[in-house]
């Protein structure tokens, strides 16, 4: 066999093998193109990325101030975790709702706005981002957090470190002032975001829900913050604490206080309560627009069918013309409405 001849039987073993390869890897894209359309799979991933934007920004400015001595400051943790949410919104927002909060969820879905089979989605990914993100705040800043704590890695203390990724009680509060604090601040919250997407109330303006969002976690943090480090988010508190367990500060980041539950039971007590006071102190008072009769020839008035309430569509009105050419309409008071909300 001549030189030629091997060059051209070894192309066209090549050429067979790429062939194969590409026969193998469409049918595994394929396959991975069909998961990741599911709704289900792209609400799990939107809330990981969204989730994980949010606390690597947040967590980094916490790091900053614990260690970074005149680098950080409260007011920067207060902008890193705002504009942390505003990201994680503009990220997810049209897939999931970007509610980067267990305790948003669960009052969406207590409150019927959810289904209750997508709670476990969102939650897991919301936790698994949290988790990634303290593992990479954890990896950028190690050498920092080393040399501030001379290798001990502490809880309490005058060189406690734990504190960058987890929520702590301080001295001058007790357990169940704390819950007591959780619980209000996060009702604020959820008050507040209802009020910010409802379009049947006074919406912030479209396309800058997610700025907004972010100055509401800035100034929940800058005045209301100091009691408890507002966890307001099992999703922000304990996968970060369980990432620090295992990564060497130990037992004690669950025992100190026993403080460790509170940001995990109180936020969703607190955000369903201010749910349902938004829902029934202002959602109820709130104008119905009226219904109509369409009269069509020669035919009885009937009601028109209802219809889902969208964002994007406004209910019915009156429509005036020739009785001729278009159909006559008779407003009619509704005898019950519900009032349509938008989750970020």
């Amino acid at each position: 066999m001549t030189q030629a001849d091997r060059k051209r039987r070894g192309s066209g073993c090549c050429c067979r093998s790429t062939l194969n390869s590409k026969m193998v890897s469409w049918p595994v894209m394929t396959k991975m193109q069909a998961i990741l359309q599911k709704e289900m799979v792209r609400e799990f991933l939107a809330e990981l990325m969204s989730t994980y934007v949010m606390m690597v920004f947040g967590l980094g400015a916490v790091a900053h101030m614990v260690v970074g001595d005149r680098f950080g400051s409260y007011l920067g943790v207060n902008l890193g975790f705002g504009f942390g949410v505003t990201m994680g919104v503009h990220l997810a927002g049209n897939v999931s709702g970007a509610h980067m909060n267990a305790a948003l969820t669960f009052t969406n879905c207590a409150l019927g706005r959810m289904a209750w089979k997508k709670f476990p989605v969102y939650v897991l990914g919301q936790f698994l981002g949290s988790f990634l993100a303290a593992a990479t705040i954890y990896c950028l800043f190690y050498s920092a957090i080393i040399n501030y704590s001379g290798g001990h890695l502490t809880v309490t203390g005058p060189t406690a470190t734990a504190n960058i990724f987890a929520t702590y009680l301080p001295d001058h509060m007790t357990l169940w002032r704390g819950f007591l604090d959780e619980v209000l601040v996060t009702g604020m919250l959820q008050l507040c975001l209802f009020a910010i997407t409802d379009k049947g109330n006074n919406p912030a303006l479209q396309g800058t829900q997610a700025l907004v969002i972010g100055f509401l976690i800035l100034i929940i943090g800058v005045s209301l913050g100091m009691n408890t480090g507002y966890a307001i988010n099992p999703s922000r508190d304990l996968p970060p604490r369980f990432f620090t367990f295992i990564a060497g500060w130990g037992v004690q980041v669950f025992r100190a206080r026993d403080w460790w539950w509170v940001p995990v039971v109180a936020p969703p007590l607190g955000a369903y309560l201010g749910g349902v006071i938004y829902l029934v102190f202002i959602g109820s008072s709130m104008p119905q627009e009226p219904r109509v009769l369409v009269y069509e020839d020669n035919q009885m008035p009937v009601l028109p069918k209802t219809m889902a309430h969208s964002p994007k569509t406004s209910s019915l009105t009156p429509v005036s013309g020739s009785p001729d050419s278009k159909p006559s309409v008779q407003p009619v008071l509704p005898l019950s409405d519900s009032i349509c909300l938008e989750h970020f």
